[in-house]
């Protein structure tokens, strides 16, 4: 009858009726508790409980409701995982980790981060397809950083000053 899925919160939620007659109410729809709107919505009752602004309490059949569009349902969390590259890119910040952290001290920080973003750990979740774009992201920047700052190790070992001897000494 009504879509599963949205208006997934308990309790007195504010809601805006259209009625079969063409009638709009707004008020808040009482739900018992530990159900959510559209248990509520699609559940075996034949009435729902509303609490209308300009009316007060009263039953409403739900064979006389056209929709419920909930009004006060907050905005979703941007969940924006930022950049993998470029001037906001910064991969000490992404692994938690001091600039001048040791090869050890990078891996063992991406290892702790790569465990637990892990695309396998989220495989069987019902997930919103805004928190599995998130982790993705996330799994991306965490390789990215590993990769740039064992690039940066790499270069600063490769650039240390060789040791030398003097030649025909000892030989």
């Amino acid at each position: 009858m009504f879509e599963r899925g949205k208006g997934e919160r308990e309790g007195p939620v504010e809601v805006e009726l259209a009625l079969s007659d063409g009638q709009r109410l707004n008020g808040k729809l009482v739900l018992p508790p530990g159900r959510t709107l559209p248990e509520v919505l699609n559940g075996a009752s034949t009435f729902v409980e509303f609490h209308g602004h300009d009316a007060g309490r009263s039953f409403i059949a739900k064979t006389a409701l056209h929709s419920v569009t909930p009004t006060s349902v907050p905005p979703a969390p941007d969940l924006w995982a930022g950049p993998t590259q470029g001037a906001g890119f910064d991969p000490c910040a992404i692994l938690g980790i001091r600039p001048t952290s040791t090869r050890e001290e990078v891996r063992d920080a991406y290892l702790s981060l790569a465990k637990l973003y892990h695309p396998d750990r989220y495989a069987t979740a019902d997930l919103p397809k805004e928190v599995r774009e998130y982790v993705e992201i996330m799994v991306r920047r965490i390789n990215a950083a590993h990769d740039t700052l064992q690039a940066r190790l790499q270069k600063r070992e490769s650039r240390q000053e060789p040791v030398f001897t003097k030649a025909g000494h000892g030989t």
